[in-house]
């Protein structure tokens, strides 16, 4: 059975942050609030974690996952950033932006995207998700809670606690943050191109 939290959305409980980082280390898969919708999220090493996201959301081998990091510096970790996308891609962080760019030799290879060696990157701005993502130190392995053959995402944790009780080890309820999901920016061909628009203004690329 998953481990139900009720988190305070703007100032989370250190103690149930401390509860849920535990979890993860110990290679759990855990739902919790971002900017823009419920994610589902794991150890980025954690390769039997990917695959149980996997199989709640009835995904192939050829999905591909966020790297959901704590602050810029950790995302310049993980991909390479001209001097445009830098400032861009800067400004517009922490929000509901999903970057696609190239990655650098720090992500898995079977993280990336197979022929172009990309990954999409995002620094959410919630302050439940980067409290657990600066307790735990590195970035998550995540992915939309977006069940198979559903619209719209779970926006509700006593929802998510019901529905994916035995497939979670922890659920984090900080209460409604919205359905829409991230704006998805690719900048593997130089320049921006936005390829969803969701929760973020796409205007600003």
């Amino acid at each position: 059975m998953a481990r139900y939290l009720d988190v305070h959305p703007v100032d989370p409980q250190p103690r149930s942050i401390g509860q849920v980082v535990d979890l993860l280390r110990r290679d759990g898969v855990i739902a919790y609030p971002t900017d823009s919708c419920y994610a589902l999220g794991t150890r980025m090493g954690n390769h039997d974690g990917a695959e149980r996201i996997r199989r709640i959301r009835h995904l192939d081998d050829t999905h591909h996952f966020t790297l959901v990091c704590a602050e810029f510096a950790q995302l310049g970790q993980l991909v390479h950033l001209d001097n445009n996308a830098f400032r861009a891609i800067k400004s517009a962080t922490p929000g509901p932006y999903t970057f696609i760019l190239p990655a650098t030799p720090e992500v898995p290879r079977r993280l990336a995207h197979a022929k172009k060696r990309s990954v999409g990157v995002r620094i959410p701005d919630h302050p439940v998700a980067l409290a657990i993502l600066r307790e735990l130190g590195e970035p998550l392995l995540s992915s939309t809670l977006l069940m198979p053959g559903h619209e719209w995402p779970m926006t509700e944790g006593w929802q998510i606690k019901e529905e994916l009780d035995h497939d979670l080890d922890a659920v984090v309820d900080a209460g409604d943050c919205g359905m829409v999901p991230t704006t998805v920016v690719d900048w593997t061909s130089g320049g921006p191109e936005v390829v969803r628009e969701g929760a973020g203004d796409p205007d600003r690329f």
